[in-house]
């Protein structure tokens, strides 16, 4: 601890186990004043009034070799430590054996050091870990933090609506999470049958935890191949062809239909509608008392769907379009003609006639139209409130309508994209490396991309997701009614 009449430090304690005392001095400070202090397994690190770090105790595997410079913030490990620089870029030093020093680019506002495996806290509230996996204790979950520490086999972080704790946990952690308080002081130990380091009692001439060797982490046999993000809710398809929905589920709009012969999905604001391999079309979710969102054709065969606020549509086999819902801003009546895709937003549509071309309808702003889309050949298109975006067949951006938070102006004048999805003031682009690219509102965090390679894209209201190149989802912005919670598949 640093003492606050003389900004100090103070320890005590050593690491025993039965006859061994480890000391290494690590309880030992040097002089001088602090500002704050870390304790790791057999070394700490403390960072001077003068933004430098000392490093002092077991000197081996580089742990206690603390990087120049003026630093913020400085968190010790078991065999390593990262702190933060002024810039907020994080640095690591000691053991890699998991890449635990190899921390991601960019700004974080707290950092911390665990026993294989390190995470950042970024300006957004995002978290980011890396290093050791095995226990997906590097696993975070998406959604905004204000706080984050990283253990040995997990994880914990603190958010708005209480803590969070992700990754392997042993029977003390069970206990902890069960709210049941130990019935003696009795030291638990964990199983070190597998020669992890969990409870292995250190060698008096090798005293550091046996470090394990890293194994590659298996991908799910079963991933998920599409998603899309509504108001408060997301859903996405399953390699098995069934449906996982999370999010507000008020009227039933996260608790999809079961069966596992879907194609596609698609979220509205308060419903889903999704294909079957037959052609079908199902939806779920709030139901008007007339003119229902979610009453979809009972007959034909379609190969595509889309749900908006409060109207759907549907492409047929032959490509023709057929809408229901609310129709006030002529939203459910599409023009006439053979297309291949569509899109719906708040009270418009558009979609692409088999040459590329856009044709939009429903509700137009006297001024930057939402139903105005510019002339030439498009392979994609998505709508968001008040605005729409299409890809050309170059992999260009395009995108037109209202402009209140830059979500029109703000997308990339360049690059190669792959898929694009408009969320209600924002967008969100998949390129040709799978990374994602966000722009548009961003009051909720929507538009900070979690870091990851992604083969699927969907904006939701005020919420994104994406999926993995593992087949996994991954969720930021707005965290309400558990939108980023996203499942596994």
């Amino acid at each position: 601890a640093v003492r606050e009449s003389d900004s100090e430090i103070e320890c005590w304690g050593t690491s025993s186990f039965g006859r061994s005392v480890l000391d290494y001095g690590q309880a030992d400070p040097p002089e001088g004043e602090f500002t704050a202090v870390s304790a790791g397994y057999l070394h700490a690190c403390g960072l001077r009034t003068t933004g430098e770090i000392t490093c002092w105790g077991r000197d081996n595997l580089g742990r206690t070799n603390a990087p120049e410079g003026v630093f913020v913030q400085v968190s010790a490990g078991t065999t390593h430590s990262c702190a933060l620089r002024e810039n907020g870029a994080a640095e690591c030093w000691g053991l890699n054996n998991f890449g635990q020093l190899d921390a991601p680019s960019g700004a974080f506002t707290q950092i911390s050091a665990g026993a294989w495996h390190s995470c950042g806290l970024r300006e957004s509230g995002a978290i980011e870990c890396w290093g050791d996996d095995r226990y997906d204790q590097s696993n975070a979950p998406s959604g905004r933090y204000l706080a984050v520490s990283a253990g040995t086999r997990h994880s914990c972080a603190l958010g708005s609506a209480g803590t969070r704790c992700w990754g392997g946990q042993d029977n003390r952690l069970l206990e902890l999470i069960a709210g049941l308080a130990p019935t003696s002081a009795t030291r638990i130990v964990a199983d070190t049958s597998s020669g992890d380091e969990g409870g292995a009692t250190p060698d008096p001439v090798n005293p550091d935890p046996p470090t394990p060797t890293p194994t590659p982490t298996p991908t799910p046999t079963t991933t998920f191949t599409a998603l899309s993000a509504g108001g408060g809710h997301s859903c996405a398809l399953r390699s098995t062809g069934t449906l996982a929905c999370w999010g507000d589920n008020a009227n039933n709009r996260a608790t999809p239909p079961t069966g596992s012969d879907f194609t596609a999905v698609a979220v509205g604001r308060q419903h889903a509608c999704a294909l079957r391999s037959s052609g079908a079309i199902a939806c779920w979710g709030f139901s008007d008392s007339s003119n229902s969102r979610t009453a979809a054709p009972t007959s034909g065969s379609f190969s595509a769907v889309a749900a908006g606020d409060a109207n759907s549509c549907a492409l047929s086999s032959a490509g023709a379009i057929s809408c229901w819902g609310q129709d006030g801003f002529n939203q459910s009546s599409p023009p006439t003609g053979t297309f291949t895709a569509i899109a719906l937003g708040d009270y418009h549509g558009c979609a692409l006639n088999s040459s590329g071309a856009i044709s939009c309808w429903g509700f137009g702003d006297s001024t930057n139209s939402r139903t105005a889309p510019p002339s030439g050949s498009f392979s994609a298109i998505s709508l968001g409130a008040s605005h729409s975006c299409a890809l050309n067949s170059a992999g260009a951006i395009s995108c037109w309508g209202q402009n209140a938070h830059s979500q029109t102006s703000d997308a990339p004048s360049s690059g190669t994209f792959t898929a694009i999805s408009a969320g209600a003031n924002h967008t969100c682009a998949l390129n040709s490396a799978g990374a994602v690219t966000c722009w548009g509102q961003n009051n909720h965090g929507q538009t900070t991309v979690t870091a990851g390679t992604y083969t699927a894209v969907g904006a939701g209201r005020e919420h994104t997701c994406g999926i993995k190149t593992d087949g996994t989802i991954a969720c930021w912005g707005n965290s309400a009614s558990n939108r980023l919670m996203a499942p596994s598949p």
